[in-house]
């Protein structure tokens, strides 16, 4: 079950200083245990050296328990603080015990083994219904005549343990008063994170397609969360540039398409109103045939982007010499040119190998020549020429035609851009509007560019530039080209 930042964030930093402050609680409590162990250890030591030697201390061997100067009633409102004696022999029997002893301390025999053999041993015991910790002192260290003799020296345990479980109350107390504390900072400061978070989320969710144009403006104080709103606003922007470009082209395609229909239809519609003669029929024909060739090359053209677009448009890559390609397409090209009055000629130096796809290189020449040819009047000339320069191939297309309006250099390759018509030959006004863009989209496959200027000497020249690549290396660098303009 997926849980809100802010209860995640308060939970785990709860959750670290709790098992911070257990550990810390945990180590108090036994470092103050085992210092309590030490004292009364050391405690019973000394009162075990003490009363061992007043015990020993007569010359002729009459043991004597130093006591307490306090009444009985006094030590049984002290009990805390006594300290129980008394002597056993070897075999177990009581000797001597501390007169406020009502009855014999508990014996382990074990420890009383032990110390008959001359060891000290410490035990924990029970006695009259409290725990006790006995020191076995063996009384043989003071001569011959004690040798069987082992002195008890116990000490109740009621107050360590009182203490012990105060302090495991106090610090427990502590741990949870600290650790709801640290839900409720922790919970605050999530709160004081997240809110721009949800300042952004908030409204994120109010902009839709139509409103693209908004950006976000929530009030931060982190460098991060002002990065993020920056990265959304960059990313907002794109995508309303994006959908304005599929706005723009959408109804550019719309128009280019149904232009030749509405043509189409208006020629058939008139054919119809009344009988002509077969010359008259054939001409309805030849112009109808004339606009579906316009709509033909539209869509076509339409489709060429849209697979680009989708990044599944595959190269066939071969080692192609651009120059016979560029013959090749100057020589179907060389036909319309002459109808129109326009030279076209062709200037290749030689030794221009890519590796590209042939048919998407042919068809970049010949959209730039046909675009030259458009631009340039009659009695003009088009000139084509290929050259190997350091790493890269380079199509330059040259027209003697009026060049390009300044405001149109940077727009010239965008989809249904078209210059001023007056600077466009009457005859060639069926143009697409895309050979340009197609022309920058077969660059980009091939990893290369396209680029366009006006001449000194007048008209416009269109120059492509084609790295010289490895085949396997251009055939993934196309791919992942095509890819790309998938995410555009």
């Amino acid at each position: 079950m997926k849980r809100s930042f802010r209860f995640q964030l308060a939970a785990r930093f709860t959750g670290m200083m709790t098992a911070v402050l257990v550990s810390v609680a945990l180590l108090s409590y036994l470092s103050i245990r085992e210092t309590l162990d030490r004292q009364i250890n050391a405690t019973l030591v000394n009162v075990a050296s003490i009363q061992a030697a007043s015990v020993t201390e007569a010359p002729s061997g009459e043991m004597k328990i130093r006591e307490w100067e306090v009444t009985p009633s006094e030590a049984a409102s002290i009990r805390d603080l006594s300290r129980y004696t008394q002597v056993w022999s070897a075999e177990g029997s009581s000797l001597l015990r501390t007169r406020y002893l009502t009855e014999d301390l508990p014996l382990d025999t074990t420890a009383l083994l032990a110390a008959n053999g001359g060891e000290t041993v410490r035990v924990g015991q029970e006695f009259q219904g409290g725990p006790i910790r006995s020191l076995y002192y063996p009384l043989g260290r003071f001569g011959s005549p004690h040798e069987p003799h082992v002195l008890q020296v116990a000490a109740p345990l009621d107050a360590r343990d009182r203490t012990l479980r105060r302090l495991a109350l106090l610090l427990s107390v502590i741990t949870l008063v600290t650790a709801a504390g640290a839900f409720a900072g922790s919970w605050w400061l999530a709160a004081t994170a997240v809110r721009p978070v949800k300042e952004i989320i908030g409204q994120a969710e109010e902009i839709r397609a139509g409103t693209l144009e908004r950006r976000l403006t929530a009030t931060t104080d982190t460098l991060e969360a002002d990065r993020l709103i920056q990265v959304l606003n960059t990313m907002l922007e794109r995508l309303d540039a994006a959908f304005e470009a599929q706005r723009r082209f959408i109804a550019d395609a719309s128009h280019e398409l149904r232009s030749p229909l509405t043509a189409m239809r208006g020629e058939l519609e008139l054919a119809r109103r009344r009988e002509r003669n077969p010359e008259e029929y054939r001409d309805v024909i030849d112009s109808a045939l004339e606009e579906v060739d316009r709509l033909s090359r539209t869509t076509g053209d339409l489709l060429t982007l849209a697979r680009s677009d989708a990044g599944v448009m595959q190269l066939r890559i071969k080692h192609v010499n651009v120059d016979q390609c560029a013959a090749r397409v100057v020589d179907r090209m060389r036909t319309l040119a002459n109808s129109l009055g326009v030279v076209i000629a062709l200037d290749a130096q030689g030794g221009a190998p890519v590796y590209a796809d042939p048919d998407l290189i042919e068809r970049l020449i010949q959209n730039l020549i046909e675009n030259a040819i458009k631009f340039t009047p009659k009695g003009g000339s088009v000139t084509v020429h290929v050259d190997r320069r350091n790493d890269d191939v380079e199509i330059d297309v040259l027209d003697s035609g009026p060049g390009l309006p300044s405001t149109d250099l940077e727009r010239i390759f965008e989809r249904f851009h078209r210059v001023d018509e007056s600077r466009t030959r009457a005859h060639d006004g069926s143009g697409s509007g895309l050979g340009l863009t197609i022309v920058r989209t077969i660059a980009h496959l091939h990893h290369g560019d396209v680029s366009a200027a006006n001449r000194p000497e007048g008209g416009a020249l269109f120059r492509v530039r084609l790295p010289v690549t490895p085949e396997a290396n251009l055939t993934s660098r196309g791919q992942d080209e095509g890819h790309s303009q998938s995410t555009k």
